[in-house]
């Protein structure tokens, strides 16, 4: 057995004493003086990266607008409080609203695809990023074989055109026709949407010698094909896209709120254009995309802009998306 030794009452005392006389002789030695870390301001992800099949899906944030909202923009035939209410429910501001505009490229292999072009340079500090960030990601504008536009809105053509030259050189353009022809004719554009016309003849316009004319369900390479979703804007279009089983669905800017729009898809919003035929659309989509267990990309769903519509007993959630895409 091993032999311990005891502490006496003396021993502890001494050991007590220097304690303290360490203590005192600490307390005397000059502090070294650390500055406080500096505020780096908060962290946004831009670039998000899945696959899908054998096709490689990046997502990019090209910018983001915050304001007063989400109403009367979203829910705009709803009092203010009941839509205040929804959103503070889920944790969100009742006044202040962050709008994210996000592109979505799609390298089939043989086709770098890029749905939507962003904003304008310029347009707001806080957007039309894409074309330096499509660098950041690994890309350059001239590797982009095919650029595909949804619709005419200055948040989806703004970025283009820069100086009057293509900003992605080598592509083919494609748009649908009766949105391009909605535009380029300039018949019956509504007041508050007269700007958007001035800037699609600049950006969109000039384009359309060199770009492809499709209509609804028409296939732009193998595996992505359209999908009429007009409402949002009279000609809007929605993209599916498969590889080797796995589905994807673009559905542009049918939803353009993730807890108001879906939870409540007849609720109006004030961006769409025949706001009847936009709540039709929704609803066909959520049953749809919910229905088939579709995931879903969005133009404006929070970044990285990748999930699923749930359905539920009181109508739709949206489901972000983890990490499914890398198992």
């Amino acid at each position: 057995m091993t032999k311990y030794s005891s502490v006496t009452r003396r021993d502890a005392l001494k050991l007590a004493g220097g304690a303290a006389a360490l203590g005192a002789l600490g307390s005397a030695i000059p502090q070294i003086a650390q500055a406080a870390a500096p505020m780096l301001g908060v962290s946004r992800p831009s670039i998000y990266r899945f696959k899908l099949g054998a096709f490689e899906v990046t997502n990019i944030l090209d910018g983001y607008v915050q304001g007063n909202g989400p109403h009367p923009a979203f829910g705009n035939n709803q009092p203010a409080e009941v839509v205040q209410a929804l959103v503070q429910a889920h944790g969100l501001p009742a006044t202040r609203h962050e709008n994210p505009y996000v592109v979505t490229l799609v390298n089939t292999g043989k086709e770098l695809v890029m749905f939507d072009a962003g904003n304008p340079k310029g347009r707001m500090k806080t957007a039309g990023h894409l074309s330096d960030l499509l660098v950041t990601a690994g890309y350059s504008p001239a590797q982009v074989d095919i650029v595909v536009l949804s619709h005419g809105h200055p948040d989806h053509i703004g970025g283009l055109m820069a100086d009057g030259k293509p900003i992605y050189p080598n592509a083919r353009y494609v748009f649908g026709a009766t949105e391009f022809d909605y535009w380029n004719k300039g018949e019956n554009i509504p007041e508050a949407r007269k700007p958007t016309r001035d800037l699609f003849m600049t950006q969109a316009a000039p384009l359309g010698e060199k770009a492809t004319m499709i209509k609804g369900n028409d296939e732009i390479v193998s595996g992505i094909r359209a999908v009429p979703a007009f409402g949002h804007s009279p000609g809007m279009l929605a993209f599916h896209i498969e590889s080797e089983g796995k589905r994807l669905y673009n559905w542009a800017d049918t939803a353009n709120h993730y807890i108001v729009s879906i939870q409540h898809p007849e609720w109006h919003v004030a961006f769409d254009q025949d706001k009847d035929m936009a709540v039709e659309v929704r609803k066909k989509t959520f049953d749809m995309v919910s229905a088939d267990k579709i995931p879903v990309v969005g133009f404006h769903m929070p970044f990285p802009s990748v999930g699923w519509v749930e359905k539920t007993a009181a109508g739709y959630r949206w489901v972000p998306a983890s990490f499914q895409f890398n198992l």
